[in-house]
């Protein structure tokens, strides 16, 4: 029963997947962004677009890339573009960045939990002015403002966050016993970076090493922080997890391309695949390099016999399944089915036109 439930969960994400539009954003630390103003073709139906201030550091950036200094007040405001032809409404809010389970800056789903090292978050230094939710006219634009109010005491370093809009829907009047509604979100964020004092030196640290899961997988999960108020980016991570009762290496891993967010922390995925957890005493041999820096980190951990079994009976591992074939199949499956959907048309018309 519980792995038919676990199945129905994966079938689920991945009819979701399918169904609901892929969000449009942008990365703080890189130059991409939102486009400036969508076409009649859009098929979210708005766009947004920062109105670049005085103090931008790179005016080819167009997303809010900030020198700020101790106490400074200031607004900064973007234009939200409806190219639709009726009204449309646009909630908005201010996130603060961090370093999601991915290894990826995250600016577009909240966290509930920050390092003890971030001392200034994005959502609470910057306010949107007004209602959070606006009604742009149709073939229309409104400008959205923000109150920026950074902190008196002297701070070196980089805040990062986005500004996050989402189309609001029609909410669903009614329901059919047994179906699922789905509505489709679709949402910009432009990226927020402010600069103040002097960058310091990126430093990381090894916190807590846990047993867990990711997406229903079993694993260990170092915790590498970025203590320091800097973008590390490009790192590639590397990990080896041992058993300290038999010396054997468990399992490693490997990462490229990870970016740490200013003052956040990355749970480290080693997950153990078909191997479970087993009460005992480990250490972890860590990594992180980029082109300018490297850390090393050795550690060890107990896992106990009452958190093994609690994730090994949890994990999706234990039913031998592998989601990607799991995909691959059901993407034939649709194939298939639609291409009988399509020769059954075609025979019908043919036997009505006999």
């Amino acid at each position: 029963m519980q792995l038919m439930k676990r199945l129905l969960i994966m079938i689920g994400s991945i009819v979701l997947g399918l169904q609901i539009s892929g969000i449009t954003g942008l990365t703080a630390g890189n130059t991409s962004s939102t486009s400036a103003k969508a076409t009649q073709s859009n098929d979210i139906g708005f766009s947004v677009a920062a109105k670049i201030p005085a103090n931008q550091i790179d005016q080819h950036n167009s997303y809010f890339d900030l020198k700020m200094t101790p106490g400074r007040q200031q607004q900064i405001q973007t234009t939200i573009y409806n190219v639709t032809n009726a009204e449309i409404k646009v909630q908005t809010a201010i996130h603060t960045a961090y370093t999601n389970g991915n290894g990826i800056i995250e600016y577009v789903t909240p966290t509930k939990h920050y390092d003890p090292s971030l001392k200034y978050r994005m959502d609470q230094i910057t306010k949107v002015q007004g209602p959070t939710t606006v009604t742009i006219p149709a073939n229309g634009s409104k400008v959205v403002t923000a109150t920026v109010k950074m902190p008196q005491a002297t701070f070196n370093g980089v805040l990062l966050g986005g500004w996050y809009f989402k189309r609001v829907t029609n909410k669903v009047t009614g329901s059919v016993k047994g179906s699922m509604n789905i509505a489709n979100q679709y949402s910009y964020v432009i990226g927020m970076k402010y600069t103040t004092g002097s960058v310091p030196a990126p430093q990381l640290k090894l916190d807590t090493i846990t047993a867990g899961m990711q997406n229903y997988r079993r694993g260990v999960f170092p915790q590498l922080r970025n203590v320091t108020a800097v973008i590390v980016p490009k790192l590639t991570v590397t990990a080896k997890l041992t058993s300290k009762n038999s010396n054997k290496v468990i399992k490693t891993f490997s990462q490229k391309n990870v970016q740490l967010a200013p003052n956040s922390v990355y749970k480290v995925p080693i997950l153990t695949g078909n191997s479970r957890l087993q009460a005992g005493t480990y250490h972890v041999h860590l990594v992180a390099k980029n082109k300018d820096h490297r850390w090393s980190f050795d550690k060890d951990f107990v896992i106990s016999t009452a958190t093994a079994e609690k994730y090994n009976k949890a994990s999706v591992d234990n039913s031998g399944i592998n989601v990607g074939w799991f995909i691959l199949f059901g993407a034939l499956a649709m194939l298939i089915v639609g291409l009988i959907g399509f020769l059954l048309f075609f025979w019908i018309r043919k036997r009505r036109r006999a």
